[in-house]
């Protein structure tokens, strides 16, 4: 009779182990989830991304999709990520200086384009983020921005019935949670690629350069391809162009990393379809290529001006024609039109 008992208790003990277990399976574990291959395109390096941390799946990028248009991430509902993200931009804000937000504030820089973010280390003009998951909690929580509180959001989503449909088929379970939601975000924005541009078609010998542009193209390698390097067109360095401090009072690097030798220095924007994101620089503050080109002639001289424009770079009209010409060669509209991107809801 002893030894029926100790057998009992251990058959049950045993049994509420493997549901402990089992239950912890069906929330890290993703049966039955829909793998998405991310396909570095030809002739890029190897993301950085770790992909192994934060697998694609069709549903959490699906989930990423919602959560990304959604307004209640936002204190009014008026501001969700899209708001400053916007496709016909891929993905940057259209035809506004500066990020619009709450109560109607704004920031003090230009919303940068989100596109080929898994080749990206760090984020933000001046890479105070070192992750994507952690990235997108900022502008939540930004008082001049989305201004909500994480708590608040996510009492809101789960209080939505299809939210939490939305999160199981992504995760396993219905729990919605700070992390879940910052991985869904991640998988839906490191998606957005772009790599066919006139330039990427040129590369892979589909198509041929105008006189405009392969002027351009000799212009590029020459001046400008040291900060923009192909193929991605940024060596995502922080550097001082020269642009003069304008009423935002906005130091770049050196509000992130407290070093006097970062002062003023922003990270080089990528080119590719900088013909989609007026107006340029950090702030805004430029609404043509040809005014960006120019202002490297006559930079603003400061300490910690980078080296390469100590004497200016300069370019005669005609140049500057053409140098426009191929800017204009990298832009790729695909990413604009994809319909895996658009708003659903």
């Amino acid at each position: 009779m002893k030894w029926r008992f100790i057998i009992i208790i251990f058959l049950v003990t045993l049994t509420g182990s493997f549901l402990i277990n089992a239950c912890r399976k069906g929330q890290d574990d993703l049966p039955g989830k829909t793998p998405l291959t991310f396909t570095v395109p030809e002739g890029f390096p190897a993301p950085v991304y770790n992909f192994s941390s934060n697998p694609l799946t069709e549903e959490g990028f699906q989930l990423g999709r919602m959560l990304f248009y959604d307004g209640r991430l936002s204190k009014d509902g008026h501001y969700p990520c899209a708001s400053c993200h916007q496709q016909i931009a891929v993905f940057g804000t259209y035809d506004h200086d500066l990020s619009h937000g709450y109560n109607d504030q704004h920031s003090n820089r230009n919303a940068a384009p989100l596109f080929n973010l898994a080749w990206q280390k760090e984020f933000h003009t001046d890479g105070k983020y070192k992750s994507l998951e952690e990235e997108c909690l900022d502008p939540i929580q930004a008082p001049n921005q989305m201004a909500e509180e994480i708590g608040n959001v996510l009492t809101k989503l789960r209080g939505d019935a299809h939210m939490r449909d939305m999160f199981k088929a992504a995760f396993g379970t219905e729990e919605i949670t700070i992390e879940r939601m910052q991985k869904a975000l991640a998988q839906f924005t490191v998606s957005m690629i772009t790599a066919n541009s006139k330039y990427d078609q040129v590369k892979r010998g589909q198509n041929t350069y105008t006189d405009y542009e392969q002027r351009g193209y000799e212009l590029y390698k020459t001046n400008c391809a040291s900060c923009h390097p192909e193929p991605m067109f940024t060596d995502y360095t922080y550097r001082n162009t020269g642009l003069q401090v304008s009423f935002l009072n906005d130091h770049g690097r050196i509000l992130v990393t407290g070093k006097k030798e970062d002062s003023l220095k922003f990270k080089v924007p990528s080119l590719r379809n900088v013909s989609l994101t007026y107006p340029f620089m950090h702030d805004g503050r430029y609404k043509s290529l040809r005014a960006c080109i120019e202002h490297y002639a006559n930079p603003g001289q400061s300490s910690t001006l980078d080296p390469l424009l100590s004497n200016g770079i300069h370019f005669t009209n005609n140049e500057i024609i053409d140098l426009v010409a191929f800017l204009r060669a990298l832009t790729d509209s695909t990413l604009v039109r994809d319909l895996r991107f658009y708003q659903t809801h």
